[in-house]
């Protein structure tokens, strides 16, 4: 078994920026990100995907009806390594040829308190869904732009990620985590 620069999966998943009442906004991708970090034999391997869409509708004064979908191609994955990249295109891993897209949509929002809210829902990757919870803190730049930045952890193996010999947590890590910072434009 060759190590390589491990993969971790997660979606990312999630979410949404938001700024004040507005509906529907778009992400500006361009500004916007979904990182991941794992441990391969002890050190670090950092990541990100390079092609995502999100449909977000983020109401903090009227959660129950705020919604965010993200969708994730798996293929598009970027450890700065095009081995490890299509290593883990493969069935084992990520199977991008019949899974080519990891998907998260929420099923609920509730507020922290001082811009902190909670987002639940689904992700699912390789033909599995799990029910996830996301902290995502919002915050606004220098433009008006809102920010939503979170990070969550799963395990690799509930998503079928990494079978066969990679499923040793001495060689690669179970645990992932996933980084999110969506950036929304500002509402005029």
């Amino acid at each position: 078994m060759q190590p390589f620069r491990s993969f971790i999966p997660p979606l990312a998943a999630m979410l949404m920026a938001a700024s004040g009442g507005a509906s529907s906004q778009s992400v500006l991708i361009d500004r916007s990100e979904i990182r991941f970090l794992s441990k391969q034999t002890g050190g670090n391997v950092a990541g990100k995907f390079r092609k995502w869409k999100a449909n977000v509708d983020f109401r903090p004064k009227d959660l129950d009806n705020s919604r965010a979908e993200i969708e994730i191609e798996l293929a598009s994955i970027d450890l700065a390594s095009e081995e490890s990249e299509s290593e883990l295109r493969r069935a084992q891993w990520f199977d991008t040829e019949r899974y080519p897209v990891a998907r998260f949509s929420s099923s609920s929002m509730k507020a922290l308190g001082t811009d902190r809210f909670e987002i639940a829902g689904q992700l699912s990757i390789k033909g599995t869904t799990r029910d996830i919870r996301i902290p995502v803190a919002l915050k606004k730049d220098v433009s008006g732009n809102a920010i939503a930045e979170g990070q969550f952890t799963v395990n690799r193996l509930d998503f079928r990620i990494g079978d066969g010999p990679w499923a040793d947590s001495t060689t690669l890590a179970h645990e992932v985590t996933v980084r999110i910072r969506m950036v929304l434009p500002s509402v005029a």
